[in-house]
């Protein structure tokens, strides 16, 4: 198996990523110090298939594990739902060595390690992402939360998970929307970091799409590795690991506007990177190759390129000042000046924004 330290001091954990390892994860969690009883987090599709190997592994392993299922979506990430989860783990006298395991997407990801956070004022939990989403993105940096109708992540916490356990075989069983949504997130780590990635992401598009183990391996464990050099500097999202926002100014706008029901995560993020890349063209940043390369690999991965048109502009930008980017009302994006490399924008004009979905 590949390994990658997200060094963080006392909250220091390793990512692991093999193919075909969900069932010995059981084998490395004693040495956590657990107690004997865990909750596993999960929806009904994902549990369905990997439900019970995961706890058949755990039972291996001398460990007493519940079940937790929460339906499928964006809109289930709650607080009505994280309530849920308590009053289960209440029910069942879950105590504070007791631990949490995440086995699912973004979703389950985010509000496991939320009820984790606060239950009993923090416990721990351990991420078994399924989808290439998480397994690139949400797993990994502590990020934790769950919705308000008003916008996306606004109630949350930083909860660093004391394992993230990757299989990149369980991609094999993801739906193909959600597996071309993932790799959203792998395209935003080539334009921010690491032009390679991108060409990489260009020149084996047949080999990713045919879910070949060695290509999957390789984007995985890049981007868990900028991930976690990004998260290791700045923990709390108060410099540098802003610039893992790229695309998602616009994008949660976009998931708001319409209620998580019309976009996946990674396809709002994936047209909010081409309309932040615009932004970035008409202010004179980036270059038009740039932007044209940009696009393109995003629509080769058949992903959306652009915005539905949208008659109330105002509202979208209203959407968008709730974000928590925003401070002092000035939005904030993170803008491409090249294909590896981006910066911080703050202030950005209306009338941009406005050119920029337009044009798109």
């Amino acid at each position: 198996m590949q390994k990658i330290r997200v060094d963080l001091g006392d909250r220091s954990y390793n990512i692991h990523i093999g193919s075909g390892c969900l069932e010995a994860v059981g084998e490395i969690l004693p040495r956590f110090g657990f107690g004997s009883r865990l909750a596993v987090v999960s929806n009904p599709t994902v549990y369905a298939i990997y439900g019970r190997p995961l706890r058949r592994s755990l039972r291996n392993a001398g460990f007493e594990a519940m079940k937790i299922i929460i339906p499928d979506g964006e809109k289930y990430k709650s607080l009505a739902w994280t309530q849920k989860i308590y009053e289960k783990l209440l029910r069942a006298r879950l105590d504070r060595k007791s631990a949490l395991l995440a086995l699912g997407g973004g979703v389950i990801g985010d509000i496991t390690g939320f009820a984790a956070s606060t239950y009993m004022r923090g416990i721990d939990f351990v991420q078994v992402p399924t989808t290439l989403l998480a397994q690139v993105d949400s797993s990994v940096g502590g990020k934790t939360g769950v919705n308000h109708r008003l916008a996306k992540n606004m109630i949350g916490t930083f909860w660093q998970p004391r394992l993230v356990w990757i299989d990149v075989r369980t991609l094999r069983t993801l739906p193909r929307r959600e597996f071309l949504a993932g790799l959203a997130e792998v395209i935003k780590y080539g334009v921010i970091h690491d032009a390679a990635l991108f060409s990489f992401l260009e020149e084996n598009r047949e080999r990713i799409l045919e879910m070949q183990d060695d290509a999957l391996t390789h984007i995985i464990m890049r981007s868990c590795e900028i991930k976690a050099e990004v998260v290791s500097q700045d923990e709390r999202e108060s410099g540098i690991r802003a610039v893992l926002n790229y695309g998602h100014t616009i994008g949660h706008a976009l998931e708001t506007v319409t209620s998580y029901g019309k976009y996946l995560h990674g396809e709002a993020i994936a047209a909010g990177m081409c309309i932040e890349a615009k932004i970035a063209h008409l202010m004179g940043i980036l270059d038009g190759a740039a932007l044209k390369r940009i696009r393109s690999l995003i629509e080769a991965y058949e992903l959306p390129a652009s915005a539905p048109e949208n008659d109330d502009f105002e509202g979208f930008l209203s959407t968008m000042q709730l974000d928590k980017k925003t401070v002092g009302g000035e939005l904030t994006f993170i803008l491409p000046e090249q294909i590896g490399t981006v910066r911080m924008q703050k202030g950005m004009p209306a009338e941009i924004i406005r050119r920029a979905l337009q044009e798109l």
